[in-house]
This record gives structure tokens, sequence and C-alpha cells, in this order.
């Protein structure tokens, strides 16, 4: 299999997914090395001609920028600084986003202008070949001087401290040297630096989600198209004309897709049904296409900052420039990480509602879906579940990006909080992966409930490979096992 070069093309969501799919190896291309390899030369030239202090290369850091460093300890500060700034605490972050972290961070270094040394680079492409996977936690980011705490974690092991996970086992940074037969880096001037500044943990959450994100959306679909057929609902919402005279894309691909899934349904072209359905069947081209727009808005701003550099300071060979900004701020992605948090709340909202419609007891459908209702439950309780998670998503939906808190004594002045929209934002992610199964379950069990009257052929082939999984409801069972296998079978199944 060949290794995934980093530097011949811009990374996106799609070649991420391709080397998780494919678990692909990764390599620096001859141009990312070329890069590397004359940005860490011309800042050796720069400080053995020059003893101005420049920021965080021979000063201090934050508040500390006017404390000027001897050459002698330049290392030592590097050092130094990985150890004091690994403040983190919290949970652990799941293990597939820090395995982007590392692929990010690589990507961001391998522009150029960081001035970070070849081997220190190569050291981190190893991690990520060998998933030696740094331990990090969720908390201690304020997402502005880029992801410090976090990156701090996940930079520890190149200097032979921290922990990592490797072969499925949690072990000191010491024990996996003696293992592999490695020695620890001694970090150059500026190392520690460019590699705790940027926005790594925050961009690997956000590509995470948004890979999620999409699938999730096209389940979200596919899950409609079963409610709608066991609903009794009518086909003229999904119909093009009324799509063509209010063109946003999403909401054209949502009517286009439940089309789709219903082509051939017997269900679908019954005689009889009511003039209109509720809100929660009749406006899905709406509701989740204007969420799908919103996913491919956040999209082209991550995949933007997986392709930048985002360290401080920026340092240009070809210029003769070092130059302190402030490329670090998670600003743009905490924004975007709210509103991808509130795109994907809505479709789990609207979920819930065709939940609720579906165990009413209308339209033909017996009370909470199970026969003799009343010494049986049914899928009642099921419901309250989605409810639960719903509301729960409203709560996570309150912004982060509008929050700051002065740090680094007033240095630090403005933060974007992007770290905790993050981490809140999975946790949205996965609760509308819930609500999506309870509403699967739910679905499936009223279209069984229609029988002999049939779906179309591709929603017949899909509730078939789900009851594979999960059996008909005939009487009070423990549904806490059926949820769980139905977010298993979607993650397992292919659409």
């Amino acid at each position: 299999m060949a290794n995934y070069e980093i530097g011949v093309q811009p990374l996106s969501l799609a070649v991420i997914q391709q080397l998780v799919n494919a678990q692909k190896n990764i390599s620096l291309s001859h141009t990312a090395i070329a890069r590397i390899e004359k940005c860490r030369k011309y800042l050796d030239d720069k400080l053995n001609d020059n003893e101005d202090p420049i920021y965080g290369i021979n000063t201090g850091f934050g508040y500390l920028q006017n404390v000027k460093v001897d050459s002698a300890h330049l290392t030592q500060l590097q050092h130094n600084l990985l150890l004091s700034h690994a403040c983190g605490t919290g949970a652990e972050v799941p293990q597939p986003i820090v395995k982007l972290m590392l692929l990010l961070k690589i990507q961001s270094l391998s522009y150029g202008h960081s001035a970070v040394a070849l081997s220190t680079v190569q050291r981190l492409v190893d991690f990520y070949n060998h998933d030696i996977l740094p331990v990090i936690y969720t908390q201690g980011s304020l997402g502005a001087s880029g992801d410090l705490a976090p990156l701090a974690h996940l930079a520890l092991p190149l200097i032979g401290e921290g922990e990592v996970w490797y072969k499925n086992q949690k072990i000191s940074t010491t024990a996996l040297y003696q293992e592999l037969g490695w020695t620890s880096l001694t970090l150059q001037s500026k190392e520690g630096l460019a590699l705790i500044n940027g926005t790594q943990f925050m961009s690997a959450y956000g590509c995470y989600c948004l890979l999620k994100a999409q699938n999730m959306t096209a389940w979200a679909d596919a899950i409609t198209a079963i409610a709608l057929d066991a609903f009794d609902c009518r086909l003229d919402p999904f119909l093009n004309l009324s799509h063509q005279i209010r063109p946003h894309q999403g909401q054209l691909d949502t009517a286009k897709n439940i089309q789709n899934w219903l082509a051939g349904s017997q269900l679908m072209a019954r005689k009889g049904k009511q003039t209109q359905d509720p809100y929660s069947f009749r406006c899905v081209p709406q509701v989740h296409g204007a969420s799908k727009d919103s996913i491919n808005y956040v999209t082209s701003v991550f995949e933007t900052e997986i392709n930048s550099v985002t360290d401080n300071p920026n340092v240009f060979p070809d210029e003769d420039m070092i130059i302190s900004a402030g490329n670090f701020h998670g600003q743009p992605l905490a924004l975007a990480l709210d509103f991808l948090c509130i795109a994907l709340a809505e479709i789990g909202s609207i979920s819930e509602r065709r939940t609720f419609q579906l165990i009413s007891g209308t339209r033909g459908l017996p009370p909470f879906l199970v026969k003799n209702a009343g010494l049986n439950s049914g899928l009642m309780i099921t419901q309250y579940t989605a409810a639960s998670i719903a509301s729960e998503n409203k709560q996570l939906c309150t912004p982060a990006s509008v929050d700051s808190i002065v740090s680094s004594n007033g240095q630090e002045d403005h933060v974007s909080m992007g770290a905790n929209a993050a981490t809140k934002c999975l946790r949205v992610c996965d609760n509308l992966e819930r609500i999506l199964a309870i509403e699967l379950l739910t679905a499936s069990q009223a279209l069984d409930l229609r029988r002999p009257e049939q779906s179309s052929p591709k929603v017949e082939q899909l509730v078939s490979a789900y009851r594979q999984t999960v059996a008909f409801n005939d009487a009070d069972r423990l549904l806490a096992k059926d949820i769980q296998a139905s977010i298993l079978f979607m993650r397992q199944a292919a659409l």
C-alpha cells in the first residue's frame, strides 16, 4: 500500500476519510522536506548572526515576552515550555481524534514557516504510522494562543515525557522508547513553541465531527424515508417544482434523495391520504437541507484551516522576516463549531418529533406501536429518551465562542473558547446518532405494522438488513439493547 505523501496536495475531509478507512501510512514529500530544512537553516543562521530578542525563540512566552533568554539555554527553554504547558485535565481525548491531531500538526509544520527540525516532524510521522497516540486531555485549552495544553501533551513524548497508547495499552514514553529502541529528542530553538502553538486540537475535533455529520445526514434522510411511509405520508412535499422556486442546494438535494429512497413504494401510492402532513415530515427538505448547507460551510472553514500554518511566530526565509502575529487564534473555528452544533441539533430535533408522531396512535397505527397496548408499553419510553437527548443538545448549543476570559496576566486578553466548542460539538454529534437510532427503531416497527403493504425496494432492503440485528417488537422487552444495537447497525451498515 503506497503511503500518503504530505505536501503533494491540499488536505481535505475526503482525503482524511480515505486515510482513516484504508489505515494508510504517511510520509513527507521531497517538497515538504526541502521546505522544512530550508526554514530551519534560516533560523539557525539568523540566531548566529543576531542577538536581538525574537519572541518565543530567545525570549520568554506570553506575559514573559520581554525576558531575554541566554543562547546557551534555548534548548532548555523549549523543553521547559512543553512541561509547563502540559496542564490538561478531564477525560482523555478519543484516540481517533489524537491520531488526527498528529496528522494535522504534521501538515501545518510541513509548509516551512515554523522552523522545526526535520527530525522532529519525522518523529511525529513515526508516531502516526506506528499508532503511537499520546495521552491528551479534553480540558485546558482556551483556543486562543493555539491549543496550548492539549498540544503540549501531544508533544511530550518527543522529549521522552508523558504517556502514550500503544498496542491497546497505556504506557509511559520511557517504556515505549525502551521497547522500540528509540531515544528522545532534544528540541532546538523555537521547536517547542511551534509544537504547542496551533489549532490542531480544535481542527481534529472539527474534522472528526464533520465526517460523522456527513454520515449522519445521509442516515437522517434514509430513516426519514422509512418514517414517511410508515406514517402514511404524501410525496408532494418532495416533488421538484416547489424546490426549484426556492433553490437552496441542501433543500434540493434532500428532496431528490427522499424521492430516490421512496421510488416504487406501494405505500406512497396509496389513495385517501390526508391533505397535509406535520412539519416534521413535510418540511424535511427545508430542515435537513439547511443543516447540510451549514455543514458544507463549516467544511470550507476547516479545509482552509487544516491547510494553514497556525503557530507563532511565522518564519519567512525568502523574505528574511520573522513575524509575531495571531494565526493561532481559534475564532474562525469556534464560530464554525458553534454553528455545526446548531445544524446537527436541528436534525435531531426534527427526528425526535417524527418519533413522537409515529407512536401517537394515529393514522391506523396502534398506540406506542405495540399489540395489546396497556399490558405492553411498547416504544413509549424510547420517545422519552429521544426527547431527553434532544433537549440536552439544545443546552449544548449555547455558543462557546461568545465567551472570553483574560489570561497570561492580560497579554492574552481575548480568547476564542474554540476548544470547548469542539468538545461539546462531539457530544452533539454522538447525541444525534442516538436520536436517529431511536427513530430507526420506531419507524421500522411502524413500517412492519403496515404489512402486507410494502415500501420501496430500497427502503425494504434497508429494513430487511436492520431486522437481522433488531427484531420486530411483539411484546415488551429490554429496549436499551435495541437502541444500542441500532446505533451499531448504523455505524456498520453502508447506505
